[in-house]
C-alpha cells in the first residue's frame, strides 16, 4: 500500500532528473559550438574528426545507397507497371531518397559507426582520466574534443546525404534502366522535372539537423558516463538508441514542418 502512494514522489523525481538532464545537455551543446569558434583556433583537430565522420564513413554509405537504390528501382518498377507509369521511375526513386531516405538511413548508419566510437572514446578519456590531465595544461576538455566532434558532425552529415543520394539515384538506375529495361531518357527527364529546389532544401536541412543530433547526443553520453567500464559501455549503447529514436522523430517533425 505504501508504494502505491511513493508513486506520484517517484514519478516526480523521474520527471526532474529528465529535465535536468535535458537543461545540461542543452548547457553541454551551446558551450561547446560557442567554444569552437574561440581562440586558438583548432582546425587539425576539426580536419581529424571530418576524416573519421566523414571519410571513414564513406564505405558503409555507398554499400547503403546502393542498394537502397537498387531495391527502390525494382519496388517501384514493380508498382509503376501495372499502372503503365514505369516512365516515373526515375522520379520515385530520387524524391523518396531525396526527401526522406538519403538523410535518414545516411544518419542512421553514421550513428551507428562513428557516434557508437564517439561516445567510447570520450567516456575512456574520462575513466582514465585525461579530461583532469587537460585541465591541468590549461586546456579546456570541452574545446579541444567535444566541440571539433560537433562542428565536423554538422559539416559531415550534408556531404555523406549527398553521396547517398548520388550513389542510390545510380543505384536506381542500374536495377531500372539496364537490367529493366526503362528508357533512360525518361528515367533522367522525369526526374529532372519532379525535382525541386525545396525537396533539396529539405533533405540539406535533416542532414545538418541530424548531424548535430547525432554529435550532441553521443558526445554528451561519453561526457557523463560513469567512470566505470560498465558506464561507458551502458553509455555507448544508450547514446546509439538515443540518437537513432531523436533521428527518427526529428525526421517528422521537420518533414510536418516542410510539407
Amino acid at each position: 500500500m505504501t508504494e502505491i502512494f511513493n508513486l506520484p514522489a517517484m514519478l516526480g523525481r523521474w520527471t526532474l532528473n529528465r529535465i535536468q538532464i535535458f537543461g545540461r545537455s542543452g548547457i553541454f551543446l551551446c558551450l561547446a559550438i560557442f567554444q569552437g569558434f574561440l581562440r586558438p583556433l583548432r582546425p587539425g583537430r576539426l580536419i581529424k574528426e571530418i576524416e573519421f565522420i566523414g571519410s571513414k564513413s564513406l564505405l558503409i554509405v555507398f554499400v547503403t545507397g546502393l542498394f537502397t537504390g537498387m531495391v527502390l528501382g525494382l519496388q517501384g518498377h514493380h508498382t509503376l507497371t501495372q499502372f503503365g507509369a514505369e516512365a516515373l521511375l526515375g522520379s520515385a526513386v530520387a524524391l523518396s531518397i531525396i526527401r526522406e531516405l538519403g538523410p535518414v538511413l545516411c544518419a542512421l548508419m553514421v550513428t551507428g559507426r562513428a557516434g557508437s566510437a564517439m561516445a567510447a572514446e570520450i567516456g575512456i578519456m574520462k575513466i582514465t582520466d585525461q579530461f583532469p590531465a587537460l585541465e591541468m595544461m590549461a586546456i579546456d576538455p570541452l574545446k579541444y574534443v567535444i566541440s571539433p566532434k560537433i562542428l565536423a558532425g554538422i559539416i559531415s552529415l550534408p556531404l555523406l546525404t549527398a553521396f547517398f543520394n548520388v550513389v542510390g539515384i545510380f543505384g536506381g538506375y542500374l536495377v531500372g534502366v539496364k537490367l529493366l529495361g526503362v528508357n533512360e531518357g525518361a528515367y533522367f527527364g522525369k526526374m529532372v522535372s519532379a525535382v525541386t529546389f525545396t525537396d533539396i532544401f529539405g533533405g540539406v536541412l535533416k542532414s545538418l539537423t541530424f548531424g548535430l543530433v547525432i554529435a550532441w547526443i553521443c558526445s554528451f553520453m561519453g561526457y557523463t558516463a560513469q567512470a566505470t567500464t560498465e558506464g561507458v559501455s551502458r553509455a555507448t549503447t544508450q547514446a546509439v538508441v538515443f540518437s537513432s529514436l531523436a533521428i527518427l522523430v526529428m525526421d517528422y517533425i521537420l518533414t510536418s514542418l516542410l510539407l
